[in-house]
């Protein structure tokens, strides 16, 4: 081999071995992290699949790259975190939540492994003030176990609360879809059981539950809603847009302004707006009063707490906790009361009248009224009780509830938490002849 053939072969062999060491680094030239998915699984983060189709690869280089010019803009934002579902919101998401800073950080078809190894570029460089997230499903097509997946969400929470220990982070159950797209009831069923025990881990955390939202008798997505049984249509977006909006209210990113109400004529208020002036918590068996929450704007249990004119009963960390809070005084008399209250998804609660319990709840999954006509899932609902003598007449926006609910003499009001959050507001009352 002669000197100029050995310079040329030696520069060839340089060149390629230089190639090969940036593809297989995660690094670019300028010490800048590559956006491009890593080749190799070697040294990353979690376990399970990383999807490297050729389709899928181009999409998130283009997701990847074109966030990154946006930075600056979109600093302190409400993230939505996911998969093709929280892409399907779009960048316009669908005209909701018109008042709120957000970014969409959804690419369809990845998992949770993958959202894991993009947490900080894509994510926490944002400074988020707050979290939307829900993954998972892609994870079952590709053949992850419940248990691998929920692990790669624990380390996405982990590496969110370092960030920031008191960000609010609002973790959706998987949705349903079908055993006919490699997504069985009983795999989603698991995914979510392991995330309600995560959520315990996690005082920022909030667990939505989205799969009673969508799922059907058997469990499944319903056509009208999923039209492939995996992809929300606009009324599954809607959906799932009013089921958050509750807990977006209650972190501070809406709704924040007081709520303004006039009462009617004879009406006095239970509930002032501002603090929890005459509730407090009584013991259960003998209704004696324990302790008085006046002037306090949180009770002492954490459970209720008043934001911006609406009593909010908030979403326990385990799947139940029953608690109760009472008014201070007894109530003899014949009176109307009224109240409007708002349940998230499967909402568990109640509202004692002299100590029997009317059920309130999200009616239309929780029951036990689930045919009520006119109540409206995840928004404002008015509930009007009549009490004369040991009887109480109680409606729902208009629909009869108990016609005839039997009560002792006398009693407090109160209102109950137990499964999901609930809210409370304009609680009021008529005296009556």
């Amino acid at each position: 081999m002669n000197l100029k053939t050995f310079f040329q072969t030696r520069n060839a062999l340089l060149l390629t071995l230089l190639s090969l060491s940036f593809l297989a680094s995660p690094m670019q030239a300028d010490d800048t992290p590559s956006l491009a998915i890593p080749v190799s699984d070697d040294g990353l983060p979690g376990e399970g699949p990383i999807r490297r189709y050729d389709w899928f690869k181009n999409l998130w280089l283009k997701k990847r790259t074109g966030w990154a010019d946006l930075i600056e803009q979109e600093q302190n934002s409400v993230v939505f975190l996911g998969d093709s579902i929280t892409q399907g919101w779009n960048d316009s998401f669908r005209g909701h939540f018109k008042h709120l800073k957000k970014s969409n950080r959804g690419i369809s078809g990845d998992t949770t492994r993958g959202v894991l190894i993009r947490m900080q570029e894509d994510v926490i460089s944002l400074n988020p003030s707050g979290i939307v997230l829900l993954i998972g499903t892609n994870d079952l097509e590709e053949g992850a176990r419940p248990r691998v997946i929920a692990g790669n969400v624990n380390l996405i929470l982990k590496k969110l609360q370092n960030h920031r220990a008191d960000m609010p982070i609002i973790l959706c159950k998987v949705f349903p879809s079908d055993s006919s797209k490699k997504r069985p009831v009983s795999s989603i069923k698991q995914i979510n059981e392991h995330l309600q025990n995560l959520a315990k881990d996690y005082p920022q955390v909030t667990l939505l539950d989205t799969w009673a939202l969508f799922a059907n008798a058997e469990g499944n997505a319903k056509s009208e809603e999923f039209p492939d049984l995996l992809h929300p249509n606009d009324q599954g977006y809607t959906m799932w847009a009013a089921s958050l909006r509750p807990l977006l209210a209650t972190a501070g990113f809406i709704e924040t302004t007081q709520d303004i109400f006039r009462l009617e004529k004879g009406f006095v208020s239970l509930f002032n707006g501002r603090n929890l002036d005459g509730w407090g918590l009584r013991d259960m068996k003998s209704m004696m009063l324990k302790s008085d929450f006046s002037g306090e704007t949180t009770s002492s249990d954490g459970r209720y707490q008043v934001i911006n004119g609406r009593i909010v009963v908030t979403t326990p960390a385990e799947s139940h906790r029953i608690q109760q809070m009472w008014t201070t005084r007894n109530f003899p008399e014949n009176f109307i009361l009224k109240l409007e209250f708002r349940a998230t998804p499967n909402a568990d609660s109640g509202v004692f009248i002299r100590r029997p319990q009317l059920q309130c709840r999200d009616y239309s999954l929780a029951g036990p009224y689930k045919d009520l006509k006119r109540y409206k899932p995840q928004d404002w609902n008015e509930l009007v009780i009549e009490v004369r003598g040991n009887s109480a007449h109680c409606t729902c926006n208009g629909e009869v509830l108990e016609d005839a609910f039997q009560l002792p003499e006398t009693g407090p009001i109160g209102l109950e938490g137990d499964r999901g959050q609930m809210e409370y507001r304009r609680i009021r009352l008529k005296r009556l002849q």
